[in-house]
């Protein structure tokens, strides 16, 4: 069964969504628009001066000699006419031909690096790489490029019909301006099927091409492992059927949009040939003259190729509307708000706790079972505090409600006795410095990448926060030193070698309260020794708090917390824990079962 088709986007909220993206050049837009639907008037105006043109031509029955003074009038009011129009759009055009369309899309695409960088984080995971990066380009592109351009053909494709129809109404002949008129209803209810066979095109086009996408991107990054089991030819299988898939959806668009699109162009051809047959009958019965005939063939003509072809701009409409709705997701994300500080009684900044969780709980949108519930503790400055648990127990959750990259629904997390909601995000995080398991470098030089730690440091304390982190022994045998681009994502140096340099940015960043994320567990022994170095150089007279895999990284911890299924289940030191004999104590008892079997 087929999804129900949403309602289609009125024109006028077409429009306005198109003058939110025009943003500050929005007053422009709407000039060109207005200069656009001049143009369209006065050339339907000089079509229309063929009516009193034709007449003069051949003149009033029994004498048909041409008047030539009003012809001569005639042709020059159609020339000057033409000439406006001319002019007129030229105008219009101006929004594109002087670099307006550039600076909009420059802006746009500003604006929306402006709110991701202020999205927040819990919002932004659920948006993939990919479609983010396709709003920000080609998206982008498919909304303002055809902006000025669309809105001319539009103008001109309607306005000059509904000019002509206007002056003939008024000129020449209401039973001409009512026939011509009747036209437009014709082509409503297709147009309206035309854009829902587009928009159902685009959807199914979309989702095919994401799974070749997708299945691409897993056959030739996966290449080295099936060549390896020999299953090269058995997983193309999966890719040759992807591909065919989106060819039999090309094929199917292509088949349903066809017939719409001949009944578009035959219906405006037929509905205009109507009318110059009732012309032509009413000028039979002697109430309509010969010159208005032959100047409505003309008309007809002109007017029938453009009107026959409006249905093909609605590809183009459906694929704004799409990227302008991308678009507009983007935009409506609104940042965390900063709350006001309110004073409170209680202990100075200087003696609160470093960390404290008063009471918090958190569920993931769109999930029912929640993250965390009802944690509290309070952590002294300077002390090391692991957190410990099964997986999906609650401990990066924590960590990430730490760094804001949500709110939780209930209870407060304060550092130093600040409620973190009332700390601006630049504020927070020079608070906090985190090492990742998984790091990310980016596409710079080393030093770059260190530097981001504290960008207004100098070359001199980057290097001393590379000797802290152990990173000097690699990075002197690099071809540039600390000048060596890294590659993409850090793709030229080892794991440990990126570990290091994370390190090396946290240690320069000099936080008091340091986050670990586990950052030796995917490390062989001899970087694991190297990388366990530099951590405590770094964690030295900070508040630490780290997430633990292994527990034997741990046993030298001030405070472990022992995580299940969102609740704090035990905390307090590693000797007390065990030997309390409760979950943490099945915990590394398991460990060490473990590693004396791979003994």
């Amino acid at each position: 069964m087929s999804a129900p088709s949403s309602p289609l986007p009125r024109f006028r909220d077409t429009w306005r969504r198109l003058l939110a993206v025009a943003g500050a050049e929005a007053p422009r837009f709407r000039r060109a628009v207005a200069w656009f639907s001049l143009a369209a008037v006065a050339q339907g105006l000089a079509f229309s001066c063929l009516f009193p043109l034709f007449d003069a031509l051949l003149g009033p029955a029994p004498d048909p000699a041409p008047d030539w003074g009003r012809v001569v009038f005639w042709l020059l009011a159609m020339v000057a006419l033409a000439a406006a129009d001319l002019v007129l759009s030229w105008k219009g055009h101006g929004f594109e031909y002087d670099g307006t369309i550039a600076d909009v899309t420059h802006a746009l695409r500003l604006d929306l690096g402006q709110r991701l960088r202020g999205m927040p984080m819990e919002i932004l995971a659920r948006h993939r790489t990919g479609t983010l990066s396709a709003t920000l380009g080609s998206h982008i592109d498919e909304v303002v490029v055809p902006m000025g351009t669309l809105s001319q053909v539009m103008i001109r494709t309607l306005g000059v019909p509904l000019t002509v129809i206007g002056v003939t109404a008024l000129c020449i002949d209401v039973r001409l301006a009512l026939a011509l008129a009747l036209i437009f209803p014709l082509a409503v209810p297709l147009y309206r099927h035309q854009h829902r066979l587009a928009a159902r095109e685009r959807r199914d086009g979309a989702a095919a091409h994401a799974r070749v996408e997708a299945d691409l991107i897993e056959y030739t990054q996966g290449l080295a492992v099936l060549r390896a089991v020999g299953q090269t030819g058995a997983r193309a299988q999966r890719l040759r059927a992807s591909l065919a898939t989106l060819r039999q959806v090309q094929r199917d668009a292509l088949m349903a949009s066809l017939w719409p699109a001949l009944l578009m162009s035959g219906l405006m051809e037929l509905g205009l040939l109507a009318v110059l047959g009732l012309g032509l009958l009413w000028v039979g019965g002697g109430s309509l003259s010969l010159a208005a005939v032959a100047a409505l063939l003309i008309i007809v003509m002109r007017l029938g190729e453009p009107l026959a072809l409006f249905s093909e701009l609605t590809k183009t409409f459906v694929l704004m509307e799409a990227a302008l709705e991308r678009i507009e997701v983007v935009r409506a994300a609104r940042p965390l708000p900063v709350l006001p500080a309110s004073p409170r009684p209680g202990p100075k900044p200087d003696d609160a706790p470093a960390v404290a969780f008063e009471n918090v709980s958190f569920t993931y949108a769109g999930t029912d079972t929640p993250a965390l519930v009802d944690v509290g503790f309070r952590l002294p400055a300077r002390t090391l505090t692991a957190l410990v648990g099964p997986s999906g127990s609650g401990k990066s959750t924590l960590t990430r409600l730490l760094l804001r990259h949500a709110d939780p629904q209930a209870g407060v997390i304060r550092l130093q006795g600040d409620d973190i909601r009332t700390l601006a995000p630049e504020a927070l995080m020079r608070r906090l410095s985190v090492v990742f398991q998984d790091v990310h470098l980016f596409n710079d030089t080393i030093l770059e990448n260190i530097r981001m730690g504290r960008p207004d440091a100098s070359d001199e304390a980057v290097r001393e926060a590379a000797r802290a982190a152990h990173c000097l022994d690699f990075i002197d045998r690099l071809p540039q030193g600390l000048h060596t681009p890294v590659g993409d994502i850090g793709g030229s140096l080892s794991g440990g070698e990126r570990q290091r340099l994370s390190i090396a940015r946290a240690i320069l960043k000099d936080a008091p309260l340091v986050l670990l994320d586990e950052p030796t567990a995917a490390l062989d022994t001899q970087s694991e020794r190297v990388v366990q170095t530099a951590i405590d150089a770094l964690v030295q007279d900070r508040t630490v708090i780290v997430i633990a895999h292994r527990l034997s990284t741990v046993v030298g911890a001030d405070t472990v917390l022992v995580f299940d299924q969102g609740r704090i289940v035990e905390q307090g030191a590693h000797a007390d824990l065990v030997a309390a004999n409760g979950p943490y104590a099945a915990l590394w008892r398991a460990q060490e079962e473990r590693k004396a079997w791979h003994a």
